[in-house]
């Protein structure tokens, strides 16, 4: 053998061996000698060019030198290519016939590229002439070579079909009829150029695509691939007039997409080139087709020639330089192929029947004669497809090689369902249908919605944190934008993370109820809608009471936080009954404008609620709604479509690009954004969505097999004078107190009372059958239950006799049932309690004690105030010196009086100087429209002995009047 480095031996037929030292030469000097050799064109072998080339329009396949396009094996013609025809495919023919070459490669690589351009009028060929040319690239080139995102702004068909091809990263089209699509496109497009330049960066600094692809295909198997990107934008010029910012993205790409391998062709019927504002210049070859005028070929050419060209499409001119401009007519692969068959001989050999043999220095043997190469002929296309070029190369190559890289994800049109979002849901027995992944995560933090990140070319969860500072929750949106369904969603997200003992809700629906399919959610405490205001108050009530009942409850365990508190609760150690509370309103503007009186309790609520655990969500149209005091103690912030972008505190420019979809809106970093629907059934449709709250409902219910939570506890709708004191007797350690019961408050749903002695006026108003006669019998069996006979005595002014019989002999002072009767009576009474005034010679003791008269305090009850002060005169009128004096003198006036009406009855002697002496008012049922009756309460429409109790000391109390039935009915 050869002892020197690159020596050889001959050895002949006779095995004599005779060393010699062969020439060398380079890969570089072989490929130049290679292509030497085999310079000639390859279809002009194939007979079935010869005949497209006689006719004047050849097939893609026979210009690519691909059998019939049935018959393509992908495996063959996606082997890589050499650098030279890379990006480099025929489009059609040129004038003589010979292949039109389109190399799309940047001039350093001897192409063409990597920008172009193609304008073309209506009829032109333009939109076949983008299918030739994706087609061609498609066919000869690999996914893992090039990728494609193609782009079309008015939703034409040029781009149809092509979904199915593995190379396409995206397909955009419409979006002039969806222009919030455009920035989302703007940003995906700077996503990829961000993403090619980090993976560059990460991968060791790489200069360009081009080295980073060679160091992959020299051992760097840690690489993935990254293909040549070609962004295919039809309309471009429409999209530049509808949206002239995105010219700097086009430019952007003009600049950095030479080293990043991502290339621009840009088609439109039209160019205005004052538009294009210095895109032009990246913009390297150009292919005009027919234009609308002699001033656009010059603008795309530089000549007019284009503007002469015959109308049959397909039929253009390219220009690669300065000086190089090629006439040329454009493959058709928009129709059925040609059908092919083998012949049983042949008179010529295509490229594609010669055998590669190596080439050694040893002799070589003649090769035995061939047949001659079958012939193939064209037959009509087969009945039965009716497939084009274009779609039956597609159905081939659908499915093969790695799928593309995807530039653009679907936007956010499909909402996901809360179910999606968790992924994990289980039955747990302890916990009960719960998902195990976002419980661990803690810190009442669940995903609410899908968020659009189209710069990284990503989506990821609405996530929010109501465990801290973040703890309240508002949802602002025009109506029908999905403000109450986000509401229900967050309710389910929560309790799909905690258990009934863990979190309960508190929901006041003034969202056309919404929340109705939820009234037996386990985790539902309490459920008021607007036709219930009394149920609405009592809500507020509740959660105030129960504030202020934890503040007390972790002073006396020596609770520093709220997360101490859950902490302890879970190891058994604490419990007052309750876990993380919320309260819900859904519709915030409708509990501003009607029950006005709520706004300042729910504002002290959030002010203190986050320490003890107390949340607060609520809903509104506008963020205008939301006064200044308590938007400021709202944390979490979710911004949905609104009825004016310029209302918007995230992002107005981003506002006016939310569509209409309910659900969709912006996150806090002006993000697009689609919210979950409150299912877990797997249906992502928001037409049944009642059916899958059903569904949770039920779900969630049978999944818990722990006790129920705690409910809302509600003013019962009548209390009896037995019940009242039995109450009263418990709550004051088994002994009747002495005060005067009026009913059971609201708030903490205990007795509420006064004390005649230091409270001795009070009036009332309500409509017919709201309770006040029964009040005023309740007052007559607490005078009673107070006073013995000889301490008290009741003086009547009733002219419907409503009270009559209802007070024993033995304290009824008088009962007046006329204007005459009440006249003189009340004069008589009016006299001898001036009687009692204090002389001068009455000590400080004495009026301390108020012991210097003696005798019975007097009750004067006056039913239906309104009958007996009229424009005849008010026999009451005389009480009202003594008014200021009362207690002093052991005088009681109480007076009902109709509401209706009652804001005139503001200006009577009495009722104004009750009003001037903070006497305590009580509000039946009535219509508010009657304006602030007592201070700045209005009446409201409620069930008889339903009470707003206005104190000077304990402001507006709502409260259950006592019932006590007439003793004759």
């Amino acid at each position: 053998s050869p002892s020197q480095p690159g020596a050889a031996e001959l050895v002949s037929r006779s095995m004599l061996a005779q060393p010699f030292q062969p020439d060398g030469i380079t890969i570089v000097e072989a490929e130049a000698t290679a292509r030497r050799l085999i310079a000639v064109n390859p279809t002009a072998l194939s007979p079935v060019a010869d005949k497209a080339v006689a006719r004047g329009q050849a097939e893609l396949v026979d210009l690519l030198g691909l059998p019939d396009v049935r018959d393509i094996d992908f495996d063959t013609v996606w082997a890589p290519r050499l650098e030279r025809d890379r990006l480099r495919v025929p489009i059609g023919q040129a004038e003589d016939g010979s292949p039109l070459i389109l190399d799309i490669k940047e001039s350093a690589q001897q192409g063409m590229g990597p920008h172009g351009l193609i304008i073309g009028a209506t009829g032109s060929g333009k939109s076949e002439v983008l299918r030739t040319l994706v087609l061609a690239l498609t066919l000869t080139h690999s996914p893992e070579q090039l990728n494609f995102v193609l782009v079309d702004f008015k939703g034409g068909a040029t781009f149809a079909g092509m979904a199915g091809m593995p190379h396409v990263s995206a397909i955009i089209t419409n979006l002039g009829s969806e222009l919030s699509l455009v920035d989302r496109f703007q940003d995906a497009l700077q996503g990829e150029v961000v993403r090619r330049q980090e993976l560059l960066r990460a991968a060791g600094n790489f200069a360009n695509v081009a080295d980073y692809e060679k160091a992959r295909r020299g051992g760097r198997t840690d690489l993935e691939p990254l293909p040549a990107l070609l962004i295919v934008a039809d309309e471009f010029s429409e999209l530049l007039a509808a949206k002239p910012e995105f010219v700097e993205s086009f430019v952007n790409i003009g600049r950095v997409g030479r080293s990043l391998q991502v290339h621009l062709l840009l088609a439109s019927q039209r160019l205005e080139e004052g538009k294009l504002r210095g895109l032009d210049t990246y913009l390297s070859y150009r292919i005009g087709l027919r234009t609308f005028s002699a001033s656009e070929s010059r603008a795309v050419l530089g000549v007019p020639d284009a503007y002469h060209l015959p109308p049959e499409p397909g039929i253009g001119f390219l220009k690669s330089d300065t000086e190089t401009m090629t006439q040329f007519r454009a493959a058709y692969v928009s129709g059925p192929p040609p059908r092919r068959r083998r012949a049983a001989s042949g008179s010529r050999r295509g490229p594609q029947d010669a055998a590669v043999e190596v080439f050694t220095a040893a002799p070589v043997r003649s090769a035995p004669p061939q047949a001659e190469a079958p012939v193939e002929l064209e037959l009509p296309a087969a009945p039965e497809e009716n497939g084009s070029t274009f779609e039956l190369a597609v159905e081939r190559m659908s499915g093969r090689g790695p799928a593309a890289h995807q530039v653009w994800l679907p936007p956010l049109e499909v909402p996901a369902t809360i179910g999606d979002l968790f992924g994990d849901l289980v039955e747990d027995p302890q916990l009960g249908l719960i998902s195990p992944r976002w419980r661990a995560v803690g810190g009442l933090t669940v995903p609410l919605g899908i968020v659009d990140v189209p710069l990284e070319q990503r989506r990821e969860n609405l996530v929010v944190s109501l465990g801290g500072a973040a703890g309240h929750m508002a949802i602002v949106g025009a109506p029908l934008s999905g403000k109450s369904t986000l509401a229900r969603t967050t309710v389910t997200a929560l309790a799909l993370t905690h258990t009934p003992r863990e979190v309960q809700f508190f929901v006041i629906d003034f969202g056309g109820g919404s929340f109705a399919g939820m009234q037996g959610f386990t985790h539902l405490s309490g459920l008021a809608t607007r036709s219930e205001p009394d149920v609405v108050r009592r809500t507020v009530s509740e959660i105030t009471s129960l504030l202020n009942a934890r503040e007390v409850y972790f002073r006396a365990q020596g609770i520093d936080s709220i997360d101490t508190y859950r902490r302890r609760r879970a190891e058994g150690t604490v419990d007052d009954g309750y876990g993380d509370i919320f309260l819900v309103v859904d519709g915030w503007g409708t509990l501003r404008t009607e029950f006005e009186n709520l706004e300042a309790p729910i504002q002290a609520i959030a002010a203190r609620g986050l320490t003890y655990g107390v949340h607060v969500i609520l809903t509104a149209a506008r963020w205008m709604e939301i006064r200044a005091n308590v938007k400021d103690l709202i944390g979490t912030r979710i911004e949905l479509r609104l009825g004016d972008a310029t209302d918007s505190e995230v992002d107005r420019k981003a506002a006016g690009n939310v569509t209409s979809l309910p659900g969709r809106g912006l996150d806090p970093r002006a993000l697009q954004m689609l919210t979950a629907l409150p299912r877990i059934d797997g249906v992502e449709d928001a037409g049944s969505l009642a059916d899958g709250v059903d569904d949770l409902v039920r779900r969630v219910g049978a999944a818990w097999r722990g006790p129920a939570g705690p409910k809302l506890r509600l003013l019962p709708s009548r209390i009896s004078h037995d019940e009242l004191r039995a109450l009263a007797t418990r709550a004051n350690g088994g002994s009747e107190p002495r005060q005067m019961l009026l009913g059971i408050d609201e708030e903490n749903l205990a007795p509420f009372a006064v004390d005649p002695a230091a409270e001795p006026l009070l009036y009332l108003y309500g409509d017919a059958d709201s309770g006040k006669s029964s009040m005023l019998r309740g007052v007559v069996h607490e005078i009673m239950r107070l006073y013995p006979a000889n301490r008290a005595k009741i003086f009547v002014v009733d002219y419907r006799r409503a009270l009559l019989g209802e007070i024993p002999q033995e304290y009824l002072g008088a009962y007046l049932t006329s204007h005459e009767l009440a006249e003189g009576g009340i004069n008589e009474l009016a006299a001898f309690f001036r009687s009692r005034i204090p002389g001068p010679d009455v000590t400080p003791e004495q009026l301390r004690t108020r012991s210097w008269w003696s005798g019975a305090e007097g009750f004067v009850l006056v039913d239906d105030y309104d009958l007996v002060a009229t424009s005849q005169g008010n026999p009451v009128a005389p009480l009202a010196p003594l008014l200021a004096q009362a207690a002093d003198l052991g005088l009681h006036v109480i007076l009902t009086r109709r509401a209706g009406g009652a804001s005139r009855a503001a200006y009577d002697p009495i009722i104004q100087r009750m009003t001037d002496l903070g006497a305590t008012g009580i509000l039946l049922s009535g219509n508010p429209e009657e304006g602030q009756l007592i201070g700045k309460v209005k009446a409201v429409p409620s069930i008889p002995g339903r009470a707003q109790i206005v104190s000077r000391d304990r402001g507006v109390v709502a409260a259950q009047l006592l019932w006590v039935p007439p003793r004759y009915e």
